[in-house]
């Protein structure tokens, strides 16, 4: 499996699972969502929960997606660069959380003051991911 033939499936889809490197070696999965642009995927997190934590200490993640109904399956494997957490409801990484929900949700948000203060309040920051490589099957 080459990028050019799983991105445009993966550009389809919002809903995945992020694999990262725990800090004696195993594994640890969360569900996510992301958006993907110019093949960079966006995935919003807080900066308190483990996962920041871990790419932090190891920018290593797989980030892999399924779709049950055709037994398609992709795992993409790269490096995550991290936002700093929105500290203000104006700064650039409140903006960029403000494009991530529209891509994701596909509409804007019904009161953008309430969502900006709630990404500051939450610790929120995004997770760009460059995959490097990816396996899978595309039915």
């Amino acid at each position: 499996m080459d990028l050019q033939t799983a991105l445009p499936w993966a550009s389809q889809r919002t809903d995945g699972v992020l694999i990262t490197i725990r800090r004696d070696g195993r594994p640890q999965s969360s569900d996510i969502s992301y958006s993907l642009d110019d093949g960079v995927f966006a995935i919003s997190v807080t900066a308190s929960r483990a996962k920041t934590a871990n790419m932090r200490r190891d920018n290593r993640v797989v980030l892999h997606l399924t779709d049950r109904s055709s037994w398609s399956y992709l795992s993409f494997d790269g490096t995550v660069e991290l936002m700093e957490p929105a500290a203000d409801p104006r700064d650039a990484t409140a903006d960029a959380l403000v494009a991530y929900f529209e891509k994701v949700a596909g509409e804007p948000h019904s009161d953008w003051d309430e969502y900006r203060a709630a990404m500051v309040a939450e610790g929120r920051l995004l997770v760009l991911f460059t995959p490097m490589s990816v396996v899978g099957q595309i039915n």
